[in-house]
């Protein structure tokens, strides 16, 4: 029986996280490429589609790389802000990132993938994650916000696959957030991704951008949990995969709040999109002054001491501490207790 042992789902370990925290550097570096996308998914936090006004020129984004590689970055995890497949300079930021011998992770809605590119991304070892809410056509595009997007994100990743992915050294991943319209066929999914070796992200959604706009999206936190512990079954009895059901992802755990930050297309610089709190921007001050001078980041970079509620009395407190996105939406409270957690041995 493989167990995911007692930090499983961190891709550092507690020593490294440790260390980054203690010297106020990172580890990894969520990047906005542009609010730019050529789709209108109806939960999108960022309300993306249209570029914004003064977003950060090629060069500012080069920057930010530099500045957070020598803070200690590994990983750069390039989020588009939008689609960063539209991005022109795509590939040259790509290419820089690797320079520096730093991995670089994709988070792309797959629609842009064509052979060529797929080929490209194979080539350069990109890690990739498709945003892929539902295996139904109809669900998939009300989703999205477009017809045709099912098709097409299946497209793409069928180019991603053809090109070579996935395999020990081309990680292949599918986003799944969990709303009403797709709950019932997450099971599947998941095996469906388990047997491609296709690892799923399955999360919850945070109640911000274009999520507020669509309460018809929302699933009660007693279907979540269940859903959960059903995911966490499967994988136990077909994967043979053991570990504990808790938001607000499936087989995993963020931590990323210790040892990373995001740093928008206009330069903000926040503690992750969910706690989209601007404390700085890059066009002002350095990235290590901003993490260095930062409260709010201070505060998360302890937030095993400084969190607050039943989220501070929990029995799993030592590598867990929720969703700060579910609390900052919910409370306006970063340091506040999940208030969509399940998790309450300690109450």
């Amino acid at each position: 029986m493989k167990c995911l042992g007692e930090h499983w789902g961190l891709e550092f370990t507690p020593e490294e996280i440790a260390a980054a925290r203690a010297r106020n550097g990172l580890l990894s570096l969520e990047l906005e490429l542009s609010r730019a996308c050529n789709l209108r998914c109806i939960y999108c936090y960022a309300s993306s589609g249209i570029a914004q006004q003064d977003e950060m020129q090629l060069g500012e984004i080069l920057d930010v790389v530099d500045q957070a590689v020598t803070l200690g970055a590994r990983k750069i995890i390039v989020l588009g802000g939008g689609e960063p497949m539209l991005y022109p300079h795509l590939f040259t930021v790509i290419d820089h990132i690797l320079s520096l011998s730093v991995a670089v992770d994709l988070f792309t809605n797959g629609m842009l993938i064509t052979p060529a590119k797929a080929k490209a991304l194979y080539d350069r070892s990109v890690t990739i994650s498709v945003k892929m809410n539902s295996r139904t056509p109809a669900v998939q595009d009300y989703l999205a916000g477009h017809n045709g997007a099912y098709e097409a994100i299946n497209l793409g990743l069928r180019n991603l696959i053809a090109a070579g992915y996935p395999d020990k050294d081309h990680i292949l991943g599918v986003e799944t957030i969990i709303c009403r319209q797709n709950y019932d066929e997450l099971p599947d999914l998941w095996r469906w991704a388990r047997r491609l070796a296709i690892i799923p992200y399955v999360e919850m959604m945070t109640l911000q951008g274009r999520a507020k706009e669509h309460p018809d999206l929302e699933v009660p936190i007693e279907r979540i949990q269940d859903l959960f512990e059903r995911l966490a079954r499967i994988d136990a009895q077909e994967f043979d995969n053991r570990w504990l059901p808790h938001p607000p992802l499936a087989a995993s755990q963020c931590a990323r709040h210790e040892y990373s930050c995001t740093v928008t297309a206009t330069g903000e610089v926040n503690p992750c999109p969910g706690v989209n709190i601007a404390v700085g921007n890059i066009r002002e001050q350095t990235l290590a002054e901003i993490i260095q001078k930062s409260s709010v980041i201070h505060d998360l970079r302890n937030i095993r001491t400084t969190i607050k509620g039943r989220c501070n009395r929990c029995d799993f407190g030592e590598y867990c501490y929720g969703c700060r996105g579910h609390a900052y939406q919910v409370t306006g409270d970063y340091l506040a207790e999940d208030p969509l957690c399940w998790l309450d041995q300690a109450r």
